[in-house]
């Protein structure tokens, strides 16, 4: 996968052909951002399913336009994703802009959310021991893999149940990096302000 670049001189993307995708087949596929295809809505912008050409389900964060951290959570995200690539991250398909508009284009968590099971009796009835086990382990090893494994040092600040997604397997996927902070190597968590991207 090709890295987007951050240009200097306008704060824009540059695109990069391998993880651009066409504004308008995203919207496509999202059945126009229609209300029947949201997800959820976050502080920053709201996410959909959608469907590609190809048949392949993918989830869309559409960043508010009237956000002034959008576009900054919008390259913090992108520039962080195409680096971090581990089975307990959720994988970052591409991204799509026009005008103001903003998108990020996921692989799809056909489970949804943590919370969703947490907080609902009856799905939380559904995980077993087991299951449990295992996403507590698999949040754990992406959370690893943010702090110690990766290139980069990595701080989520934002890590909750909502910011879990879950694929088909019960598999855990760690979400929603637009207020991680990259740590230096000789910096702690607790001095840490940059963002990255930024």
């Amino acid at each position: 996968m090709s890295l987007a670049l951050l240009d200097e001189a306008d704060d824009d993307i540059i695109s990069i052909d391998s993880i651009h995708y066409d504004f308008e087949k995203i919207r496509a596929a999202t059945n126009d951002f229609s209300d029947d295809n949201k997800l959820g809505q976050g502080g920053f912008g709201a996410v959909y399913w959608g469907t590609l050409e190809n048949g392949q389900e993918i989830g869309v964060k559409r960043l508010s336009v009237n956000s002034s951290q959008g576009d900054a959570e919008f390259k913090n995200e992108v520039l962080l994703l195409v680096k971090l690539q581990h089975k307990n991250l959720v994988r970052l398909l591409g991204f799509a802009s026009k005008g103001r508009e903003r998108l990020l284009v996921y692989e799809f968590a056909r489970n949804g959310s943590l919370d969703n099971f947490i907080f609902d009796p009856i799905k939380a009835s559904s995980l077993d021991w087991d299951k449990r086990y295992t996403i507590i382990r698999g949040i754990a090893r992406g959370l690893l893999y943010l702090h110690e494994d990766s290139m980069l040092r990595i701080i989520h600040r934002d890590l909750k149940a909502s910011n879990v997604l879950l694929d088909e397997n019960m598999n855990p996927k760690i979400s929603d990096f637009g207020m991680a902070r990259l740590l230096e190597l000789d910096q702690t968590q607790d001095t840490t302000s940059r963002i990255v991207g930024t």
